[in-house]
């Protein structure tokens, strides 16, 4: 909730002030077109799009864009060049002779000349192609395009506010990351982080407004990322989609904050409420384990149950007890980064999941951005993971449209689905 990712920040807002109360009346969010028959492939650029504050519509092939452009043109479209290059030379064709003026991405796994000639073709219609991306990519090279483009809102700049100010004038708002079971590829939850969104300076990270500030701002802050983080559970589930939501708090501000009222006052209906998980931090919390018992066992009667975050170096802590108060054990991101080919992370990691695994806790990796990464967290037996190859943090509300377009449901069901599943199998 109120840690900074050490990850690229990327350009979305929600919460109580969101990124549609602070942009004009008339602005109109962005809005791209992937085109690519891997479903997959598909879903997973329209994560990297949505946190970054840009619609996106999908398409299997390229015959229905005409239709689609008299409805609503898209300011890029992202289309892949399959073996059979005719059908995206048809495409751009089509597209170039039905006026098309925005940006055209192509994407393959390809050689060069056959993207240059499907390039060309675009040339000769006078559309705006740039220049071809490769398959495989990574999450950073999809970012790179959407900024080059000025597409989505900017990055958040440097900047320092006050969080008692930053509260009284509502400028704090909050984002949730997708949280993915990595075996069955599924939504099971999401982690909210808190920005603030300063009149002059822009979108800001946690770094500029939390150092420094008073107890009593810390613990104003940590109420008001439950409340809305609770709230944003509601409705998801009148979306039909059951989501647990983790929100960080720090120790000293948990002990202060009456939880039971704030859950009571916000949860969804008790025999639905798939619960809460409370993040804290490893530095804080691993050298007083009976504190955490304690906080633990208060807070099980409402379902909210604890995690360390950010854990691996206190493993030497943990590994003789016999008992663990943890609902989750969050891998270090210094860890997860290149488990899947560094010699000394990825038994760190083994080592770690087997721990939580053996107190009955789950295992969590955050700061996947590698799909290497995520594929040898999933052999090591990983149950969850976060980070940018599997969403971005996003508002709530785009983080609701990814939810209908996955599910096909409208905003209101009557019984709530376990998961959703946002990543093809």
């Amino acid at each position: 909730m109120i840690k900074s990712q050490a990850q690229p920040l990327p350009a979305a807002a929600g919460g109580a002030a969101n990124a549609a109360n602070s942009r004009p009346a008339n602005a109109r969010t962005p809005l791209c077109y992937v085109v690519d028959c891997d479903p997959s492939i598909c879903h997973f650029i329209s994560l990297i799009m949505h946190g970054a504050g840009v619609e996106t519509e999908e398409f299997a092939d390229g015959k229905g864009l005409p239709a689609a452009m008299s409805r609503r043109g898209p300011d890029a479209v992202f289309l892949d060049v399959a073996l059979e290059s005719a059908e995206a030379i048809a495409t751009v064709a089509a597209i170039g002779e039905h006026g098309y003026g925005g940006y055209v991405q192509l994407m393959s796994t390809r050689g060069s000349a056959v993207l240059a000639h499907v390039k060309s073709i675009g040339d000769q219609h006078r559309l705006q192609m740039l220049p071809p991306l490769k398959k495989p990519f990574e999450t950073a090279a999809i970012v790179k395009i959407l900024r080059e483009l000025k597409l989505g809102e900017p990055p958040a700049v440097a900047g320092r506010v006050d969080l008692d100010e930053a509260l009284a004038k509502n400028w704090i708002e909050f984002w949730y990351q997708p949280k993915i079971d990595l075996r069955k590829k599924q939504l099971v939850g999401a982690e909210a982080f808190a920005r603030a969104r300063h009149p002059v300076h822009g979108l800001l990270t946690p770094a500029a407004f939390i150092p420094g500030a008073k107890d009593s701002s810390l613990i104003a802050l940590s109420e008001l990322a439950l409340a809305q983080s609770l709230a944003a559970g509601l409705n998801f589930a009148k979306l039909g989609v059951s989501l647990r939501l983790s929100v960080n708090v720090p120790v000293a501000a948990l002990a202060k904050i009456a939880v039971a009222d704030i859950v009571q006052k916000y949860r969804q209906p008790a025999e639905k409420w798939p619960g809460l998980i409370i993040d804290l931090s490893e530095e804080q919390i691993i050298t007083d384990l009976k504190l955490a018992e304690q906080i633990s066992k208060q807070l099980a009667p409402l379902n909210v149950k604890l995690a360390i975050d950010d854990f691996g170096r206190g493993y030497s802590a943990l590994a003789g007890l016999k008992e663990l108060p943890f609902a989750e054990l969050k891998l270090d991101r210094g860890f997860v980064a290149d488990c899947g080919t560094d010699k000394v992370n990825a038994p760190l990691c083994r080592t770690v999941i087997d721990l939580a695994h053996n107190f009955g806790a789950a295992a969590v990796a955050i700061g996947i951005e590698k799909a290497a990464d995520a594929m040898a967290l999933v052999s090591m037996g990983c149950d969850y993971g976060q980070g940018f190859l599997l969403g971005h943090p996003m508002p709530q509300e785009r983080l609701m449209s990814l939810l209908r377009q996955r599910t096909g449901q409208k905003p209101a069901l009557a019984e709530p689905a376990p998961a959703v599943e946002l990543l093809s199998a």
